[in-house]
């Protein structure tokens, strides 16, 4: 069983930065995949960035592309998600899952453990 704990949430105008942080423990970190879900009340979760095992590789939603970076300090068993230049659309609260899978999945269904999640709130 692997325990997910979000942070770095808040209320923040459009344009500012945000990073999120996702604390892992009961597992070994580093032979998960890790992604970044986010969810606003009524719509589908949506895959936001994911990042394979060692780092190496990365797959962004293109609403994101080039705004969020997600990375990952195994020694840490900790997960990231900086948020630059983020928009009243981002608004949302944000998961972080893991998977088992080599690659990284846009899938919810193919992620295995959940956070309980932390609102991102983006005024314009």
């Amino acid at each position: 069983q692997v325990q997910l704990v979000e942070s770095g949430g808040g209320l923040v105008q459009a344009g500012d930065s945000l990073r999120l942080s996702c604390a892992a423990s009961g597992g070994t970190f580093s032979s998960y995949t890790m992604g970044w879900f986010r969810q606003d009340p009524g719509k589908e979760r949506e895959f936001v960035a994911g990042i394979s095992r060692i780092g190496s590789g990365t797959v962004y939603a293109d609403s994101v592309e080039g705004r969020f970076t997600v990375s990952r300090d195994n020694a840490k068993s900790t997960l990231y998600l900086q948020m630059n230049s983020v928009k009243p659309e981002d608004t949302a609260v944000y998961y972080c899952t893991v998977s088992r899978r080599i690659w990284v999945s846009r899938v919810p269904d193919e992620y295995e453990y959940w956070g309980q999640g932390t609102q991102v709130t983006v005024s314009s």
